[in-house]
């Protein structure tokens, strides 16, 4: 645990478990506080009740017991309101992760823990292989990733399960098995299943796993540490929302970075669809080009540029005074090519952020 976080420079003095009752998040509460209170870290067990199962109050009560037996500060979650009829599972999901890091964000927790392990990642890659996802989706899981502010931390990633379930039967400690872990109507629960016919079939175990998603996560890295490049060095940036890129430098870049250049330009609060954005590169690449919307931006072609800007309605005008207004106070823009939409988009922006 401690060398997780002296790996990827983690420093506090409190983390947060995200600890279900099952034999995984158990195992990671325990060891985290092992291991960590010795150096003044603070571990604090958070349950979260999704009032979905009969027996969920009875687990939720389990696991404060435990926690109080090891003096670990303990606190229940309860999901509150209508569940939805269609989709529980992913709603669940989200419900759990608002839940734990709105409380994290509200306590100056600034990192939470939660215990995907190996199996899981063979899990995620199997069902993104189902889904014919890309280099980004095959990846999987990440050890660190972020959700309204908060580090979310994965440090068992790398450990196959049976070494938290080992864990817990030396310190004579149960576990809650959650019924819906059987479920065939879950894809997870397919893959979980098939993962020892595989082996069995093929030799393909978790470790193999492990190293294929850690050269994928490699190849993932360079890539992005290229499009973060090009973004930096061609991307016109006007006040975080007007962007224009050449338009030789968009045809000179490859299609992986097109896309990836083009996802980030266009995401608003989520990236826009696979399908449309590269229906989108496909328009722009085939002359003439007669503009488009995307995820709340309008793209076009002028002086030689692509233009993005956010999707103003009609309304939206200014008079020549304003923009000469705007020059005065920002000169470096005065001998620039800015067509007319561009120019309406950097004066409401300006405006509306007091800029």
């Amino acid at each position: 645990m401690l060398d997780f976080f002296y790996k990827h420079n983690i420093r506090t003095n409190r983390v947060a478990v995200g600890v279900s009752g099952g034999a995984d998040s158990l195992a990671l509460a325990l060891m985290a506080n092992d291991e960590l209170k010795v150096y003044g870290i603070k571990v604090i067990a958070l349950t979260v009740n999704h009032k979905l199962r009969s027996e969920a109050d009875t687990e939720a009560k389990y696991v404060a017991d435990v926690m109080k037996k090891h003096n670990i500060e303990h606190h229940i979650l309860t999901w509150i309101g209508e569940k939805p009829q269609t989709g529980v599972e992913e709603a669940a999901r989200l419900a759990r992760y608002d839940l734990l890091c709105d409380w994290c964000k509200n306590n100056d927790v600034a990192c939470l823990l939660v215990a995907h392990h190996l199996r899981d990642q063979a899990e995620t890659f199997l069902m993104r292989l189902e889904r014919g996802s890309g280099l980004e989706g095959l990846c999987s899981m990440r050890e660190i990733t972020e959700y309204k502010g908060i580090k979310i931390l994965r440090p068992l990633l790398h450990t196959e399960p049976q070494v938290m379930e080992n864990y817990l039967r030396t310190k004579n400690i149960d576990w809650v098995h959650d019924k819906s872990n059987d479920n065939d109507d879950f894809l997870r629960v397919k893959m979980r299943k098939f993962l020892p016919e595989l082996q069995k079939k093929t030799g393909i175990d978790l470790a193999k796993f492990d190293e294929a998603i850690t050269n994928l996560q490699s190849a993932e890295s360079f890539i992005e540490e290229q499009t973060k490049h090009e973004i930096s060095a061609k991307i016109r940036n006007d006040f975080n929302n007007v962007f224009s890129i050449k338009y030789t430098d968009f045809l000179a870049w490859h299609k992986e970075l097109k896309f990836r250049i083009l996802a980030k330009l266009l995401k608003k609060e989520y990236i826009p669809r696979a399908d449309s954005i590269l229906n989108l590169i496909k328009a722009l690449q085939n002359l003439p080009f007669n503009g488009a919307t995307l995820g709340g931006k309008e793209i076009f072609l002028n002086y030689g540029r692509i233009w993005i800007v956010p999707e103003l309605s009609a309304k939206h005008k200014s008079s020549r005074k304003e923009w000469k207004d705007f020059l005065a106070q920002n000169p470096v823009y005065k001998n620039q090519k800015i067509p007319h939409k561009a120019r309406l988009a950097i004066l409401y922006i300006r405006k509306n952020n007091n800029v």
